[in-house]
């Protein structure tokens, strides 16, 4: 995640002279080593895959739940893997969190954070507003969204993918291919968080919503200013 700045010298027998200051941003790593690309959208600096951590930045294990029913009830930190499949979600999909864990406030890389609704909108109205930001931010193709998804540009280069979610109401997973969600650390109710979602059926809208801190979601960290 660290911005470096650089000029290209050039010299030859008509002198020395320099091109315009270039940059380019480092992926980085989570306390487990997994490792994520980055990309700077407008001002501010994005993963560009879901986080896939099991451990909070201190080292401290999150507990994986794979009970429906004692995920449902569940008012505490968690994280599962879609269908509790880590083979087929973890590399490509990352993990699912509840709100409880996005809350502990050191679940991102040193230096990173969970979004707000604020960097959430921020994002959003570089894209041009939430009514067009989705397809701006969905992977293009059909490897992980269902077909034939031919609103997404990927222009921003987040590359959304549609890990799907896991129910607050009876632990069941639901909408891998056909959507996003990710956690918000904005709390708005005493029961619901702020969540942003892109969707194959809003195929162009990034829907700002609000979630029972019981579902299971994605999370992008966005660094620190």
């Amino acid at each position: 995640g660290t911005i470096y700045h650089y000029r290209i010298k050039v010299e030859n027998s008509l002198g020395i002279s320099f091109s315009n200051d270039m940059s380019f941003i480092t992926g980085l790593k989570d306390y487990e080593n997994n490792y994520y690309h980055t990309i700077m959208i407008g001002s501010q600096i994005w993963m560009v895959e879901n986080l896939r951590t099991t451990k909070f930045n201190d080292g401290t294990p999150i507990p994986n739940i794979t009970s429906n029913a004692e995920w449902s009830t569940l008012v505490s930190p968690a994280y599962c893997w879609f269908n509790n499949n880590i083979t087929e979600n973890k590399d490509s999909y990352g993990a699912l969190y509840n709100w409880y864990t996005v809350n502990n406030g050191n679940l991102c890389p040193a230096g990173w954070h969970v979004p707000s609704n604020t960097d959430w909108n921020t994002l959003l109205n570089t894209l041009g507003g939430a009514s067009v930001a989705g397809g701006k931010m969905k992977e293009t193709g059909t490897l992980h969204w269902i077909a034939p998804n031919s609103d997404a540009t990927n222009e921003s280069g987040f590359t959304a993918i549609p890990a799907g979610y896991r129910s607050y109401s009876d632990g069941a997973f639901f909408g891998k291919g056909d959507n996003s969600t990710w956690w918000s650390t904005t709390l708005n109710t005493s029961s619901g968080a702020g969540s942003v979602a892109v969707t194959s059926y809003n195929p162009y809208n990034a829907l700002v919503v609000t979630n029972n801190k019981k579902y299971g979601e994605s999370v992008r960290c966005i660094k620190d200013n």
